[in-house]
């Protein structure tokens, strides 16, 4: 189903600075208006931007608490006693936890890892895992990527005589836990200067500070950004600041010299003959490590993440991409169930939210079902199933609509929720699920006006096609890493015509691989890839002239790379931009 898009070009940067730092840099004057957009301004800014260094890092104490954190653990070493280092079953989590164990089993033989059962405990800090934690001895347990939340659960621990260091970067409750140390950039009472950090970025620091406490070269420290960068990716936080000085050297690391178990991965996505990038991480790298989770176990992307060995690495990865292969088939199907449910919904026309169930689906996937709805009909919307006798699910949203503040004003209605303003987890008894569907629909009603239900395409520039120079690529692929905050730019190009060789691509025909001119251009075709949009193609194919809004990106084909256009977007010049 083609939705509609509105697009809205931002407003060109100061002038008098544009042309400044365009002679200051010896660029493109669209490029100096990209970087004014992004608040840089001056050949400084600028020059911090372009060559970011680990020397720019902050000081890991600044962080509240850190202190307290590294004289625990560093006692716990120096003692010898059993530290646990748990963490969730996401791809942040498994970072975090392969990250953060495999440096401290450099210090110490006595540290052991653990990631909770998605199906049997459930996303955080669990009973059973303390109680594991109980009976080999432990009295340290490191949480990565969870426990700001977890009062009960800690308090429990130190019963049993276990002391709990959190490293998590998720918005605390008004009251923390009691633990050693709580480390969370967004603690209302911690002033580190920049709280964006993923989870595993929470645990970097930690290991930062220890290093620094310990007297340890930070090199030896650095080879581990690689499975921080995978976090900062697959966790989309905002690649600004102290993250993209991390996923700048992450990247370096990840297609220099990468760990045995991203090695194994990289290539069964590939990408060993690529230089890989961020979307890279997202979309072939991430989702492979999250199918462990997913499928079956946390702890095999664990194991996958501090393989020692060639075979190990290349033994586990195939189970990994196996189980990658498995969620895909499942979620390109309950997706199918999905829509065709969808699309009996009642008055579907009228309705400003989405929730489908269906009790056979599998739990694993139900988040990537929302995700795929969302981009089928662009409203808020929770897709759940069963599971240990409750219903269980997750919603995604809309840009502009709190998503968690919707949940939680259901409540009442609720065993239990979490999550954040575009996407949650939610359970409720069987009982509740009639009464949850019509209060979300009318939370959503209320909040939603029709302009928030078509999605926009936020656009840098214009842009000609005589200007996309090797040169101008070159300058553009330094912006890099792009992802939240600093997102690949979008440019228009208006008055352009497939040359005659466009065709429709994919096993069901619906993409659209071009080679496009621009009227007034000399006759130079750039490749452009239209994602889901064949239905452009007859149009084009007609010789009609359309406007286009895109990212310009790079394609491999038998291992050369050429520029290529990735569209996002198709107008008729009869339709109004």
């Amino acid at each position: 189903m083609a939705i509609d898009k509105r697009w809205i070009v931002k407003e060109p940067g100061n002038p008098a600075l544009v042309r400044q730092l365009a002679s200051d840099l010896g660029v493109d004057h669209s490029l100096a208006n990209l970087l004014v957009q992004r608040n840089i301004k001056t050949f400084e800014e600028a020059k911090t931007f372009f060559r970011p260094q680990l020397e720019n890092l902050y000081d890991p104490y600044l962080m509240k608490d850190m202190d307290k954190a590294v004289e625990r653990l560093d006692r716990a070493v120096k003692e010898g006693e059993k530290i646990l280092v748990y963490g969730d079953y996401d791809v942040d989590g498994t970072t975090a936890v392969a990250l953060v164990y495999s440096f401290l089993r450099r210090e110490t033989p006595m540290v052991s890892y653990y990631i909770p059962d998605r199906y049997t405990e459930g996303y955080g800090i669990s009973y059973i895992g303390i109680d594991a934690a109980a009976e080999d001895g432990c009295t340290l347990m490191i949480a990565l990527d969870c426990g700001i939340k977890a009062i009960d659960k800690v308090e429990y621990a130190r019963s049993k005589g276990i002391d709990f260091i959190i490293c998590d970067h998720h918005l605390p409750a008004e009251k923390l836990p009691v633990a050693v140390a709580v480390l969370d950039p967004k603690r209302a009472d911690c002033h580190y200067p920049f709280d964006e950090l993923s989870g595993c970025g929470v645990g970097f620091k930690f290991m930062q500070a220890y290093c620094i406490h310990r007297g340890i070269p930070l090199t030896e420290l650095y080879p581990y950004l690689d499975l921080l960068v995978v976090s900062i990716a697959s966790d989309l936080v905002s690649i600004t600041g102290e993250n993209r000085i991390l996923a700048h050297f992450g990247l370096k690391q990840l297609n220099e010299a990468p760990r045995k178990g991203l090695l194994s991965i990289i290539k069964l996505a590939g990408l060993e003959k690529h230089q890989i990038t961020v979307d890279d991480i997202v979309f072939k790298i991430g989702p492979r490590i999250n199918a462990a989770g997913r499928m079956e176990s946390g702890k095999m992307a664990v194991d996958l993440l501090i393989s020692r060995t060639d075979d190990a690495a290349r033994e586990i990865g195939h189970t990994i991409n196996d189980h990658n292969d498995d969620r895909k088939n499942i979620d390109r199907r309950i997706t199918q169930e999905a829509i065709a449910m969808v699309m009996e919904i009642p008055d579907l026309e009228n309705k400003k939210s989405t929730v489908v169930y269906n009790p056979k689906w599998h739990k694993g996937v139900v988040g990537i079902v929302a995700s795929r709805l969302v981009e089928n009909y662009y409203r808020p919307t929770v897709v759940l199933t069963q599971s240990n006798g409750f219903i269980t699910g997750s919603a995604r949203s809309i840009p502009g609509f709190d998503l968690y503040e919707a949940i939680e004003s259901c409540s009442d209605l609720l065993e239990n929720f979490g999550g954040h303003m575009y996407a949650a987890g939610l359970t409720m008894s069987e009982g509740h699920y009639d009464e949850f569907c019509r209060r979300f629909e009318a939370i959503v009603a209320e909040k939603v006006s029709d302009d928030m239900l078509t999605p926009l395409v936020s656009i840098d520039t214009y842009l000609d096609f005589k200007q996309i120079t090797p040169k101008f690529f070159r300058l553009l692929k330094q912006f890099q890493p792009f992802g939240p905050g600093n997102l690949s730019p979008v440019f228009v190009t208006e008055n352009v015509y497939d040359n005659g060789n466009g065709r429709k691509v994919g096993t069901d025909s619906g993409h659209l691989k071009l080679e496009l001119i621009q009227e007034d251009e000399p006759y130079r075709p750039i490749s452009a890839i239209a994602f889901n949009q064949s239905e452009h193609f007859e149009h084009m194919h007609n010789g009609n002239p359309v406007d286009i809004c895109y990212s310009v990106a790079e394609n491999y084909y038998r291992g050369i790379a050429n520029i290529q256009l990735r569209i996002k977007d198709i107008k008729k010049r009869d339709e109004i931009v």
